[in-house]
C-alpha cells in the first residue's frame, strides 16, 4: 500500500512502460513493468495532479515533502511538478512537523475505505485488501510460468523463500489440473 500511496510523477515512465518502487519496505529501488491495460488511465491521472499543481501553485501552495534530504539538496525540486504524488489527496493541510500547508499523498485508510465499497459493490464475499492485489500479482506470475527469482525481484523480497510462500498457493490452484505427459 505504501508503496502505491507514495508514487510521484517521476516514477512513472510512460515511454518505457516501466514504474520506479524506490526505498520500499525492504528498503531496496526496483522496476516493475507498467500495466499497459491502466496505461491510458495513469496518463490520464498524471494529468489531473499536473493540473491540480498548477492551479496550488496560483494559490500558493504547491509543495510537497521530499525524501530525506532531497529538500537540502534540491531546495526548489519540492515546487516540481514530478515530485508531486501520483495518488494526491483532494485538499491541501498543513503538515504538522513543518507547518506548511500543501498536498499529500491520500490517506491509507481512504485506499482501504475505496477498496472495500468497491469489492462491496462488485458482490465479492472474501476478504479483500490492499495486500490481496500483491498476493495475485505473484500468483498470477507464477501461473504464467515466471521463474520465482524474477518474482522475488518485482515483489522486492529480500528472501526467496518470502517468495516461495506463493508456490504453495500456486500448488493448491492447479492441483486439479495435472495431467499426465502422454496427454499433452
Amino acid at each position: 500500500m505504501n508503496e502505491l500511496l507514495n508514487l510521484r510523477i517521476k516514477d512513472i515512465d510512460f515511454s518505457y512502460n516501466k514504474v520506479y518502487i524506490w526505498d520500499s519496505k525492504s528498503q531496496k529501488d526496483r522496476t516493475i513493468p507498467l500495466p499497459l491495460k491502466i496505461k491510458n488511465e495513469l496518463e490520464i491521472q498524471n494529468n489531473k495532479v499536473q493540473e491540480i499543481h498548477k492551479h496550488d501553485l496560483i494559490d500558493g501552495y504547491g509543495t510537497v515533502e521530499l525524501p530525506y534530504s532531497l529538500e537540502k539538496k534540491f531546495p526548489k525540486a519540492k515546487w516540481e511538478t514530478k515530485w508531486q504524488y501520483l495518488f494526491p489527496m483532494g485538499k491541501v493541510s498543513k503538515d504538522t512537523r513543518t507547518e506548511v500547508i500543501r498536498r499529500h499523498h491520500i490517506l491509507e485508510k481512504t485506499l482501504s475505505r475505496n477498496i472495500k465499497n468497491v469489492v462491496n459493490k462488485c458482490n465479492i464475499l472474501k476478504r479483500i485488501s490492499a495486500h490481496t492485489f500483491r498476493h495475485s500479482y505473484a500468483t498470477h506470475l507464477l501461473q504464467m510460468g515466471t521463474d520465482i527469482r524474477s518474482i522475488q525481484e518485482l515483489l522486492g523480497h529480500k528472501s526467496i523463500e518470502t517468495t516461495m510462500i506463493y508456490t504453495h498457493v500456486v500448488k493448491e490452484l492447479n492441483k486439479d489440473e495435472i495431467r499426465s505427459p502422454l496427454d499433452f
